[in-house]
């Protein structure tokens, strides 16, 4: 549970993105739903909704795991092999109107959305940016008009001693940090402590 400075829902100092996963327990189908029931709901410009998930469960199509965690970088596949469940996000970036920024910042509130949601049901979410686009792209076979974005590692919490390098162990055990608001809340004008 993160210590808080100030009072938000309990659902956000409780949530985590773990390396270790319990790669003894499944998640269902049904499960996975939810999440992405959850990211469907998100806010997205002109609903546009341009987010699109390729959800890999290592039981039904290892093949296509494997893949994919080829694709993340060895110091993410070291741990990422015990989750149960790989989702590669990709972006649209264009969009009615021609392309926009706008479309990577409406697929992060659909990743935050899914995350809250597994935070609530016991489920754990890491979210890696190092990976090789192209090759999760050829693993997913991912249309050339979408952009690989991040790949999530899903499943439920593990024993940080099952972690192969000490590092990540000694990560896994720090408490969880963060910016003060005053270095990122402005009052009216860029560098005004609010």
């Amino acid at each position: 549970m993160a210590r808080t400075d100030h009072d938000v829902i309990e659902l956000i100092a409780r949530r985590w993105s773990p390396r270790a996963f319990d790669s003894s327990k499944d998640v269902t189908r049904g499960d996975l739903q939810r999440l992405f029931e959850a990211a469907r709901w998100a806010p997205s410009g002109q609903n546009e909704q341009p987010w699109r998930f390729v959800a890999v469960l290592r039981r039904d199509s290892p093949v296509v795991f494997e893949a994919l965690l080829a694709a993340l970088l060895s110091k993410n596949r070291s741990w990422a092999e015990a989750a149960p469940v790989l989702v590669l996000v990709a972006v649209d970036e264009v969009r009615k109107y021609g392309p926009s920024a706008g479309a990577w910042y409406d697929a992060g509130q659909a990743v935050a959305f899914l995350t809250l949601q597994a935070t609530s049901m016991g489920l754990s979410v890491r979210q890696m940016e190092g990976f090789t686009a192209d090759a999760a792209r050829e693993a997913c076979r991912v249309p050339a008009t979408f952009t690989p974005a991040v790949i999530m590692a899903i499943g439920y919490a593990g024993d940080p001693d099952a972690l192969p390098h000490e590092s990540h162990r000694a990560a896994e055990r720090q408490p969880r940090t963060r910016r003060p608001l005053s270095e990122f809340v402005f009052d009216s004008e860029w560098g005004k402590s609010f």
